[in-house]
């Protein structure tokens, strides 16, 4: 029912009584005076005619006012909406006291795995945002906020994101993976595919590697996550392999004596771990191949391989062992056809006979 706000002058109780009494006679004239008085006062009049004797009855006795309904709307909706607004704040505060439970859980399980603390505190702030969103969203659905829409926008625009930042994406996965599962840490020597070198530092995008040359490569994560990977330096042992050629002729017990002296004169061969090996491994064109299976350890590898090399030079030098090195025999044919062309040519000039030859004929 639309209720309005009228003003009553001297003559209005005349005119409700007679709407009242719905005497169509009665209510029927209008003073002239009131036809000359402002709009209001119109308006007055035909809202009183279309009123019903029951709701001039509800106005006169204020039994049906705006603020009446109003205020009992208002409680009404009070009762329904304090219960869910109370479970609503029980839950942000269960909810956010879980969540920082939670991320303070996943920080120490990646510190006992001695994960890079980069990674770590990245993680920890990606969970405390992502769950913290998942608490506002429950207690906004308790309270009667549908987020059904927002959830939906929240969706397409991380899929317009994450098909922009496809390759980004990759490599940050890849980093993860990288700082987790550990194919590698920093200072491990690694070969993958053209790089090879030392690990400088991981980071969520990429890894810095430095080889022997000094220069920086930087290589994205999804390549170091997805490819085959060599790492020389996972394991404290490591063999080094040294090709010792000798010339065929030589005798392989003596070559393979001066080795030994070589090898035991090394002090940083581990014999404890493994012992040294050495055969024949190669029969080339040229030369006979004596390989050595060295153990040391990653610290000690590339002090070992420099100076191995020239301590089997110069044993085989004193020892007088040959060490080949290519040949190749030229065979000059044009001078060897000059010659056999001379050779004709002189035939030619001997004599076929001994009066020719004493210059004297018939």
């Amino acid at each position: 029912m639309n209720c309005n706000m009228i003003l009553l002058d001297e003559k209005a109780p005349a005119l409700i009584a007679a709407a009242a009494a719905n005497d169509p006679v009665a209510a029927a004239p209008v003073p002239a005076d009131l036809q000359a008085t402002d709009s209001i006062t119109r308006a007055l009049g035909d809202s009183l005619k279309n009123m019903s004797a029951a709701d001039l009855k509800a106005v006169v006795t204020g039994e049906n006012t705006f603020i009446r309904d109003a205020l009992h709307e208002l409680m009404e909706l009070t009762v329904a909406f304090l219960p869910k607004l109370l479970i609503a704040i029980v839950i942000l505060w269960l909810g956010m006291r879980l969540v920082k439970m939670l991320k303070r859980l996943i920080i120490k399980a990646l510190e006992k795995k001695n994960a890079e603390p980069s990674l770590t505190t990245f993680l920890g702030s990606l969970i405390d945002v992502l769950f913290k969103a998942m608490v506002i969203i429950m207690a906004m659905d308790v309270i009667g906020i549908k987020a059904t829409s927002f959830i939906a926008l929240l969706g397409a625009m991380g899929l317009a994101i994450g098909m922009a930042l496809q390759g980004t994406l990759q490599n940050f996965a890849g980093g993860v993976i990288i700082l987790l599962m550990k194919p590698f840490k920093v200072d491990d020597y690694v070969e993958c595919g053209e790089y090879k070198g030392y690990i400088k530092e991981i980071r969520i995008f990429h890894t810095i590697m430095r080889p022997f040359n000094g220069r920086t490569v930087i290589i994205p994560n999804s390549e170091l996550a997805t490819k085959s990977l060599i790492n020389h330096t996972k394991e404290p042992q490591i063999r080094l392999d040294i090709v010792a050629s000798v010339a065929y002729g030589t005798d392989l017990a003596k070559a393979k004596a001066v080795l030994w002296e070589v090898v035991k004169a090394e002090p940083l061969i581990k014999w404890d771990y493994k012992e040294p090996v050495i055969a024949v491994s190669e029969l080339n064109s040229s030369s006979v191949d004596l390989t050595l299976w060295l153990w040391t350890t990653v610290e000690d590898y590339w002090t070992v391989w420099k100076s191995i090399r020239e301590d089997i030079y110069i044993a085989f030098n004193n020892a007088g062992v040959e060490i080949p090195f290519p040949q190749v025999t030229v065979h000059n044919r044009i001078d060897s056809d000059r010659a056999h062309m001379a050779l004709r040519t002189d035939h030619q000039h001997l004599p076929t006979s001994e009066n020719e030859h004493l210059g004297t004929g018939n």
